[in-house]
């Protein structure tokens, strides 16, 4: 059977970080199942929210009777946390090809942590960072509200429904949903969120640019 490639024209592309570009699983894990004990909550129950959102989000869903400002605190901590632990944070397959390929053309990161943890983790996993970034501190909302995906767009100066996000979460997937942008979900959590295509890792993604300011996506 010959295998098929979807090809998606789009002006920008706009990219999560945590499981989309960069593998933090095994940070993210041991940060969050300290913070499950401590609060007496199940680690496996908590592993289910907290990935794609900000962590007070994730605290706020988690702990619906404490007050936000404590969230917002106990946030605080476990960014500085995970921004120390980068044990086993590595790229996702293709992530550093992916990257180069994408020089010159519109694209931003839009992603729930804040600039320390993004620059230590896509450091650790030896990825450069894009120009355009759009981190916890740019948003006043987490992801699932569409917040930092139309702002990457509008600080690219494209239209959101000409965007294109690459995401791997549910959080995430609904918040580019809410923007009105077509998603590309990677990795084994993203298939059952709803996106347009789904790839398990950047090597099956190829990037052109279309000659007219935009760019070509071959997906598969």
């Amino acid at each position: 059977m010959t295998a098929t490639t979807t090809v998606l024209p789009a002006r920008a592309l706009l990219l999560d970080m945590d499981g989309t570009l960069v593998n933090s699983d095994a940070a993210v894990e041991r940060v969050w199942r300290r913070w499950a004990d401590r609060h007496g909550l199940d680690g496996d129950e908590v592993m289910k929210v907290v990935h794609g959102r900000q962590g007070y989000a994730s605290m706020a869903l988690l702990l619906p009777d404490r007050p936000m400002e404590q969230n917002h605190a106990d946030n605080a901590r476990m960014l500085a946390e995970e921004t120390a632990d980068t044990e086993g944070v590595v790229k996702i397959a293709g992530a550093r090809e992916f990257l180069a390929s994408l020089h010159g053309l519109p694209h931003a990161l839009v992603t729930s942590a804040d600039v320390a943890l993004s620059t230590a983790r896509m450091a650790a996993a030896g990825l450069a960072l894009p120009d355009v970034r759009v981190t916890a501190e740019s948003v006043g909302a987490s992801k699932p509200d569409p917040e930092g995906f139309l702002k990457g767009a509008a600080e690219l100066g494209v239209a959101p429904a000409d965007c294109i996000v690459f995401e791997d979460s549910g959080a995430g997937i609904a918040a580019a949903r809410a923007a009105g942008m077509r998603v590309v979900g990677v990795g084994p959590r993203a298939g059952v969120h709803g996106p347009d295509v789904v790839v398990g890792d950047l090597t099956e993604v190829r990037v052109e640019a279309d000659g007219r300011g935009g760019l070509r996506l071959h997906v598969g």
